[in-house]
């Protein structure tokens, strides 16, 4: 296909958070460098980790202005000096800068073909939401009959979480504000607790017969982090952190000794690909293992135009969206 010269894209211009975030017509079409390729973008993830870029509290996070989105799927269109696969014509879906646009490049290694009948759209989470889920579960190491607490088990982690932890024997507590109950119990949750104006604690201990969730998937942080230590089983029971969407927390070797004697992990997909890339390797393995089996079916997300993508970014800061999110440039 004839490459433009120039693309629709979503700038972010300050760290003020998605009000600064703006559509621009004139953004010039990246060319990939070595080792990457160029993918006419079909479909863009819309995460949190896209909110703490823009207020610039994502570590090592891009400085403005720049293209936002970082999550794209579509038809690779150009290759980079050494790259032979994926070959241009090839539907993948990847994690580079910029995916909020009509063209973005993305590392060739890290590219992920999408399953033969599934639209682009649909593969969004399985490079990002998907795997920090299956990799949460593995990593906190659940087991059948154990009891698993989840929390913003109504977003795209969070859904894939308690599908997989189901499929692995657990027993599931949700998370998630009163309007998003029934999305959370649909997907197979045993109990659903709320996390706006619940007592977190009591209610796990009182489904749990008082002795707290043996694994819990804290993506929370803010004031809300010492609750879920407080949640969890004393000594053996497991916390991995996956994000911290209520801002950080802080946790001495004090409260660990004398207040939680509790088992942390924390997780970023991104520094596990890179440090441990045989353990990233096995889990996508058993990822896309899961997709054939139909464990994990197409994303199906909430797609909107690139243009409303400050507006999505807004809704999704305030917590009132539900499941996967994507934009369509």
């Amino acid at each position: 296909m004839r490459i433009p010269a120039t693309m629709r894209a979503l700038q972010q211009t300050s760290l003020r958070g998605p009000s600064d975030t703006h559509l621009v017509a004139d953004e010039p079409v990246p060319r990939p460098g070595p080792g990457e390729i160029l993918v006419r973008v079909e479909a863009a993830g819309v995460n949190l980790a896209d909110l703490s870029r823009a207020r610039g509290t994502f570590h090592g996070g891009p400085r403005p202005p720049y293209v936002a989105g970082f999550e794209a799927a579509g038809e690779v269109v150009a290759l980079g000096t050494g790259v032979e696969e994926p070959a241009p014509g090839t539907r993948v879906v990847g994690v580079g800068d910029g995916a909020f646009a009509e063209f973005a490049v993305l590392p060739a290694a890290g590219a992920v073909r999408i399953p033969e009948g599934w639209a682009a759209a649909d593969a969004l989470g399985l490079v990002v939401n998907r795997p920090a889920a299956l990799a949460a579960l593995r990593l906190g190491r659940v087991g059948a009959g154990e009891t698993v607490l989840v929390h913003a088990a109504a977003g795209a982690t969070g859904q894939a979480a308690v599908v997989l932890a189901k499929r692995f024997g657990a027993v599931v507590i949700g998370s998630a504000s009163p309007a998003k109950h029934d999305t959370v119990r649909a997907l197979g949750a045993d109990h659903v607790v709320d996390s706006v104006d619940g007592d977190l604690v009591a209610e796990v201990r009182a489904r749990t017969g008082g002795a707290g969730a043996d694994l819990v998937l804290e993506s929370v942080g803010g004031a809300r982090f010492a609750e879920s230590l407080a949640a969890t089983r004393r000594v053996t029971g497991r916390v991995v952190v996956v994000g911290l969407a209520g801002g950080e927390a802080a946790l001495t070797n004090w409260d660990l000794v004398y207040r939680h004697q509790v088992q942390l992990v924390g997780l970023n997909i991104g520094v596990l690909a890179e440090a441990a890339p045989q353990l990233f390797g096995e889990l996508m393995g058993e990822l896309f293992a899961l997709v054939a089996a139909g464990t994990l079916g197409p994303a199906r997300p909430a797609v909107h135009d690139l243009a409303e993508g400050p507006a999505v970014l807004a809704a999704l800061e305030e917590r009132a969206t539900v499941g996967k999110l994507a934009l369509r440039p």
